[in-house]
Parts: structure tokens; sequence; C-alpha cells
């Protein structure tokens, strides 16, 4: 049973995140663009997203409060916020649900028809518009979130089918997300059916014997079928991984595309193949003797994502032929009690296709713990005639700033702690990423959404080799991000008057 009193705790924390956000951008009326963000967050930290961004717009029978489009699964993603502020939270009736669904869907389909009209062409809402039209001869699906800090009673709502673009609905209330982040359950395991995607056969394989922790299998895969899970799970098959899929834009992933548009017979020959993790499988007899796999759980790809997600895009977006595509897999099935233990040393070991630092292991990068560090120590110039001096302050992991507060012991100290650490001053990593790539004139990175835009900006730092950082590179970029919010607060009074 869910204790009351840690749910209402945790939408207290929502809601207080939420205010800060606000109080950021000035105005009151933000409050539901704040609540939108902090739940895009919170699934992205959860897997349940690649990226997505704010973007609010209302008319007659149609609302949409942000969305996100990946380009790996051709996917749309759009949300809609139903945002009460009630503490503790209330029930939100099926009648609100299905408003709410109804006016995400209308705007959909007059979004894909190009029937939204009035948009100024200065505004986010034009850009959301003119790249869902973009993506629209692309996309396989779209995704309509329905996002609330109440509690609703709906357990899941039937996809529907619109042509060639498969619909499906997906409820997000306080009670899913609180247990999604506190204990993971809000995310099923991927579950591979090897049987349903091999025409109704088990996939050849040989047991190797290993150690009591786990055991191995050895197999070869089908391209089609390994694009085709690819398709389905998109950067969930990948959480375990030490990268995240990195374009066709390197040396060895344009080779792997080359092997699969030009000489997928060698492709076995050429390539390393995958190793891939699972907790749990089932094999069945096959027709020529001994096992087959025939069903995995919480099925991970640990090497080999480009390998896979070059598979995929060629198949997708280049029309590949690759019936005599074969791919070579070491399924390694470790016990669920060690598996966050081994499969990370897994990971490590096994990644060798692309050059992986110790940094992209660990969980502290060390830019941005000492970045924290500098945040901390670092006071500012008091203001014209005040002596009073504070801190701008980093917030390397999501939440530190409200546990910072909730550790002064009395109100009076919390309100001193505010008094040198002011809301407007707190900044995160995907804050420290749209302040660098827009003071170093990357535009096109900046408008992909905070998360994609975060991974350019370390990504580049990688490439680039990168020292720590000291007080006047901390200076620096507090600089630049006064000058990057005080820019957003005029591009956004101009777009309300407008």
């Amino acid at each position: 049973m869910e204790d009351a009193s840690e749910l209402t705790r945790f939408a207290e924390n929502q809601l207080q995140e939420v205010i800060l956000a606000s109080e950021l951008e000035g105005e009151e009326d933000y409050r539901e663009n704040g609540f939108t963000q902090l739940m895009i967050s919170e699934l992205v930290e959860a897997g349940e997203l690649d990226d997505a961004q704010v973007c609010f717009y209302q008319a007659r029978g149609l609302k949409v409060n942000g969305y996100g489009i990946n380009e790996e699964t051709d996917c749309l993603d759009l949300f809609y916020s139903h945002f009460t502020q009630v503490i503790p939270p209330g029930t939100v009736t099926k009648s609100d649900l299905e408003t709410g669904f109804q006016r995400l869907r209308s705007f959909l389909l007059k979004a894909l028809a190009g029937e939204v009209a009035n948009v100024e062409e200065s505004s986010p809402v034009f850009d959301m518009l003119y790249q869902i039209r973009e993506w629209r001869p692309g996309l396989r699906q779209v995704r309509l979130f329905f996002l609330t800090d109440g509690l609703t009673t709906v357990e899941s709502i039937a996809d529907q089918h619109i042509d060639s673009l498969t619909i499906s609905y997906h409820v997000w209330d306080i009670r899913r997300i609180h247990r999604c982040l506190s204990s993971g359950e809000g995310q099923e395991a991927i579950e591979i059916d090897f049987c349903a995607l091999n025409g109704g056969r088990p996939l050849p394989c040989l047991e190797v014997p290993a150690s009591p922790d786990y055991r191995t299998y050895l197999a070869v895969l089908p391209g089609s079928l390994l694009a085709e899970i690819y398709g389905k799970y998109g950067a969930r098959l990948l959480e375990r991984n030490v990268r995240a899929f990195l374009q066709a834009r390197g040396k060895i992933n344009k080779r792997i595309r080359q092997t699969i548009l030009n000489e997928p017979e060698h492709f076995l020959a050429f390539n390393n193949g995958i190793s891939a993790t699972a907790s749990e499988v089932r094999l069945k007899p096959v027709a020529s003797g001994g096992n087959g796999l025939a069903w995995a759980r919480e099925f991970q790809i640990v090497n080999g994502g480009q390998t896979t997600a070059s598979i995929y895009h060629a198949i997708r977006k280049d029309g590949a032929e690759v019936p005599g595509l074969f791919v070579q897999a070491k399924l390694s099935v470790v016990k669920a009690d060690i598996l966050d233990s081994l499969v990370p040393l897994i990971s490590r070991y096994s990644n060798s296709q692309n050059k992986v630092s110790e940094a992209d292991f660990s969980a502290t990068d060390p830019f941005h713990v000492k970045l924290e560090e500098l945040s901390r120590t670092i006071w500012t110039s008091p203001a014209p005639g005040q002596q009073r001096q504070t801190h701008w302050f980093y917030e390397r992991a999501r939440g530190q700033f409200l546990d910072a507060k909730a550790r002064e012991s009395t109100p009076a100290k919390q309100k001193a702690f505010l008094s040198m650490n002011p809301p407007q001053q707190r900044f995160t990593k995907t804050d420290l990423a749209k302040f660098e790539n827009s003071y170093a004139q990357f535009p096109h990175l900046v408008s992909r959404g905070a998360e994609k835009n975060f991974t350019e900006f370390m990504l580049s730092l990688n490439e680039t080799g990168r020292a720590l950082p000291d007080e006047a590179y901390f200076r620096r970029l507090i600089a630049k991000a006064i000058l990057f919010r005080r820019a957003e607060k005029i591009v956004h009074g101009c777009q309300r008057r407008s």
C-alpha cells in the first residue's frame, strides 16, 4: 500500500519546484508551463522520453502544452497538462481526462492538416507546427500524454489508427510519476518474443558454460529482426549502454552504413556484432536439434548500439534491402539481484567500436562536480548601494536546491538560504548547455531541445579535450547566463505583446 503522506510530500515538492521556476520567469501565469517542463524532465529521467520541450497553444477545442519528435523512431509526442495545484492531490475525473485527450487529438489533426491559423511566425508555436508538418511523411506513431498533479483512475486507453499513424494514449498522474522515480515501477521491463519476430520459430543458439552468476548464449540474428526491435523500443533498448546513437557522422558509423547498403552479405564478417543482457530467458527446441531463444525479459543492448541503430536507419530511411544481413549476438543472462552491478561492467569492458572515456561511465562527471563546487564558494559582486552578496546555485542533480533549503532546520535559516541563493540564480546542466551553445552561436543545437542540446555540449567537451572549470570560467559562464536570461525575457515580453 502506498504511503499517502509520502505521496503528499512528493506532490508538495513538485509544486515548490514549479513555483521556483515561475518566479524565475517572473510570471505566475507560467506555472502550468513550469509544471509541464518538470514532468517532461522527470519522464526523460525515467527513460520514457528521449526529449521534449514546452510549447503552449490553446484555441477553441484545442490545447497543447509541449511536444517532442524522436528522429530515430519517427515518433511525435504531444503533451496536455492538467495542473490543479491542490495539496494533498485530488481526483481528476474521467471527464477531465477525456476532454484533455480530445483537445490534444483535435490539435494533432488540425496541425497535420495545416489548419491551425493565426500563429505569429516568430512564436515557438509556429516552429512546432512547422516541424510537425515537416516530419509528417515519415511519422509512424504519435503518443499523446495527459500530465497531471492529481490522481486518476483510468488504467489504459486503446490505441487508435489514423491513416498510417498509430496513436497511443499515456496518462501520467502524481502517483505514477512518484512510483516511477522512487522505485522504477513506472516503466515496464522490455520483453522480447523472438518466436513472434522470427515467423513462429525460436532463434537457434549455443549455450556456453559461464559462472554461477550468469549464463551466456551465442546466436545469429537477422538484421531485419534487430531493426524491428529497435523500431519498437528505441533508446530504451540502450539504457544500459554507455552511449546513445551517435548518428552516422563518425568514421566507424559511416563504415557500418556503407557495409549495410553496399555489402550486406559481408556484414557478419566485418562487424563485431552486439552484446546484450537479460534477467530471464525461455528456450524452445528447434527443428535441427538443440534449443533456441524464444523469449527474453529486461533485454538490453550494452554493446552494439551503433550497429543496431545504423541497421534500423539504413532500412527505414535509406530503403536498404537486407535479407542476407545477419548479426552475431552474445546474450548474457544475469541474476536479477546483481543485474545493476554486473551489467555496467559488461558494458564497460565490451565497448570498443567507438572510443569511450571514463567520464562516460561516471555518474558524477568531474566537470560538473567541479562546477558545483565553484558555485557554492564564489560570491557575486554586491548590487550598487548594497553589501549583500549571493551565489549562483548550480543544480548538478535535479532537486538539489530544494534539498539544500529543506536541510536548514528553521524558517529563519531557510529564509537566509534563499537570501544567499536566490531562486532566479539557480541553473541546471541543461541551462549550462543553453548558455554555452547560445553564446557560441549554435542556435541549431539549442533549438533541438534541452536534452539533445546538452548531449551535443558534452560531446563537444569530450571531442575538444576538457580541462576542469576554474573561477575565471565560472565567472564567464555566469556572464553568459545573465545575457541569455535577459534576452529570453525580452523575447517573451515581445511575444506576449504581439
